[in-house]
Formats: C-alpha cells, structure tokens, sequence
C-alpha cells in the first residue's frame, strides 16, 4: 500500500509517499481503507519533534512512527475473528492519536477504540476531520465547566481547534465572543459565534466585555494578557503550553488564590468522543471547516501549507478521491 513516512524528524521535506506492507489485521481489529484524512498541528508536532522533549514520547534520535496522522474515514475492509460491532462495508471515522498511521490507504484499529460509524449524508472528507480540533475543543469546555448562560470569548475561531469550539459551545447554549481575522468575520458568524472580533483591527485584550472563560485555541496569548477579560472565578485556557510551561504550573497556584484560574485540558479519546462528534454532525450541530484539500500523493505540500499558521479549519487529504 502507498503511506507518506517519515525515518527523520525534520521539516516537510523529510516526507515520502512510498509503498509499505498492509497492517496485519489482530483477533479484536478493524481494518479500515482510508478515504481522507488530514495534516494538522498535532501531526506536524511529532513529525518536527518540537518541542525537543516529545522524542521522549516519539523516539530519542529517529521516530518510532515512521507513518504519522491522528484522523481518518473510509470503508471497514475486514475485521477481526473477535469483532461484532463493525461489519466489512461500514464507513466509518475515528482518531489514532499515539498509535497513528492515518496517512496510508490502510489503517488497522482496535473495535473498541476511538472509531465510530459516519453519519448518513456526510461523506469522507467530511468525517475525516471531525475528531483532532473537536476533541480538543471539547476538553476545553469540559474542564472550563462553561454551557448554557455562560460568556465565553474563543481566540483564534478559525482554526480546527476554534472553528470547533465556537459550534460546541453553541450547542450547549454559551454566549460566543470570537477573534479572527477581519477576511474570516462572515465565516465565523455562519459558525454561530454571538460577537465577532477582528483581531486586526481591535486588541482583543483590551475588550470591555468579561467572560465567564476565555479559549486561547492557538495559544498565543498569556493569563497575564487576558485576566483582565476574565469574570470573578473566570477560567483561561490555552492550547499550548506557554512561555516556560507556565500553562502547567498556573492550574496548581492560581487556585490558591480564589480568583480568576488557569485550567489546562487533557483531552479524551475514546469511542464515546468519536460518537459524540458523529451524532452532532448527523443532527447539523457541527460542521468541520475544510480550508484545502491534498492528495495523498502531495501531503508535504500540505505540511508546508499547515506550518504557515494561516489555515482556516481543517487540511484535508484525499486518499481515495471522492466518485
């Protein structure tokens, strides 16, 4: 089968498209022919090993991995002696973060791990990038503790993490102030953002509204820039670990003193979440933002798009093209 694998860390260039064997198919897996999948953050983390400390998850001197991405749909091909739950024909989407592999045209996965079926009417390029940023975005909320009647203030609304994060908090009633870019205002207020903030033209830093928790889904920003935005009690969260870390340390002290906190999430992936994803894009609920679509063939192209930080949603790659 054809996969993109990497034997190096480095920059997209360490990227080849080249034939490898087919997975082995265990007693308890599903084997999944990938239809789409995506290149995002997370991918380009492991891929770069950056920050140097995630040789220590991926490999000290070469990767471990050498097939990387976390999402994926397509069609079950076969399953396993032991598997009742999918059936050979089954679309299906999911998540492999840790194991990976997604960026081939098959994928062995556990029955019982984050795999869920795809939703009538949606297609594969459309499931395929319904788990990496929504996964994020949901401990965001989770840990936050945000829902109906609470003010909450997402910077960096279009990307996978944002774009997903103004449509789950909309779903369970919270009142939506996004940070964008001036040209993705229309975007973000289709999405069902309440207020929309062009960050080009305002700092949102200086915003006389105060929010219940403010989502930093880029992390570019700091609790010291954005207290001040934070009601009584009011929660800052950032998708990265900030200057020094100081988004690991802020959750254990910042509690110590009753008042505005850092809380940091770490996200669930298992099939509860995938399923959770499925049924609202079955109910209209949730729609992944596809910005550009690759094929397999072209994936470093789309690591290169991804590193320049100005992706609107979600990459896509195309395994199988649509019929």
């Amino acid at each position: 089968m054809k996969a993109a694998v990497h034997n190096r860390y480095g920059s997209p260039d360490v990227v080849r498209v080249v034939e490898v064997d087919k997975p082995p198919v265990g007693d308890q897996d599903v084997l999944v022919r990938v239809h789409a999948t995506t290149v995002n953050r997370t991918d380009c983390a492991y891929r770069a090993a950056r920050p140097f400390f995630m040789r220590l998850l991926t490999g000290l001197t070469r990767p471990r991995r050498t097939v990387l991405g976390t999402e994926y749909a397509g069609a079950v091909e076969a399953v396993g002696g032991g598997v009742a739950s999918f059936s050979v024909g089954d679309r299906v989407f999911g998540y492999n973060e840790g194991a990976f592999g997604t960026h081939a045209e098959y994928l062995a996965v556990p029955h019982d791990g984050p795999i869920a079926t795809v939703p009538a009417g949606v297609t594969f390029e459309e499931a395929a990038p319904g788990t990496e940023g929504a996964h994020y975005a949901l401990a965001f909320i989770t840990k936050s503790g945000v829902g109906a009647g609470h003010d909450v203030l997402v910077y960096g609304a279009t990307g996978g993490i944002g774009s997903a994060a103004v449509q789950l908090l909309k779903q369970r009633g919270a009142t939506v102030t996004a940070v964008c870019d001036g040209a993705h205002v229309e975007l973000v207020k289709g999405l069902g953002a309440d207020r929309v903030v062009d960050r080009t033209a305002q700092d949102f830093t200086r915003d006389e509204q105060r929010y219940d928790a403010v989502f930093d889904a880029v992390g570019k920003s700091t609790f010291g820039q954005c207290r001040r935005l934070l009601k009584p009690g009011g929660a800052y969260l950032s998708s990265e670990l900030g200057p020094g870390g100081q988004n690991l340390l802020l959750p254990l002290v910042t509690p110590l003193f009753r008042g505005r906190k850092v809380k940091f999430p770490f996200p669930t992936q298992d099939q509860a979440m995938v399923r959770y994803f499925g049924e609202l894009m079955e109910a209209g609920e949730f729609r992944p933002v596809v910005d550009r679509r690759y094929p397999l063939e072209e994936i470093a192209d789309a690591y290169r798009y991804v590193e320049t930080g100005q992706k609107v949603g979600n990459v896509v790659i195309t395994v199988v093209p649509p019929d």
